[in-house]
């Protein structure tokens, strides 16, 4: 969830304007539309800030990465591995490119 959808969500659940929850915050309406359009991006302290102005409390949270893939052993692994990719290669479709070359033109003076 983007910190737009965020605070739109928030404000919504709680039946706020966007002007009420501006007041709440101490910000004005036109920065919450615009935090809420994806106009502007707020920093960790205002997003906290709104959303607890709304009655609710942000939180954050972790989860450890997948781990990386181990070398291949063989070279037999290793030629399979490169088999998977080189097959997921061949299923993306291709985009037809123009005939036309499409460059700038260079014109002299």
């Amino acid at each position: 969830m983007t910190p737009a959808q965020l605070i739109k969500a928030v404000r919504r659940r709680r039946g706020l304007t966007q002007a009420e929850l501006a007041g709440r915050a101490g910000t004005s309406q036109p920065v919450v539309s615009a935090y809420e359009h994806g106009r502007r991006d707020p920093t960790f302290a205002t997003l906290r800030k709104l959303v607890e102005a709304g009655g609710e409390r942000l939180s954050i949270d972790a989860s450890p990465a997948a781990p990386d893939l181990a070398p291949a052993t063989s070279p037999e692994e290793h030629a399979e591995r490169l088999l998977d990719v080189l097959s997921l290669a061949d299923a993306i479709p291709s985009r037809r490119r123009s005939p036309r070359l499409r460059a700038p033109r260079l014109v002299s003076g």
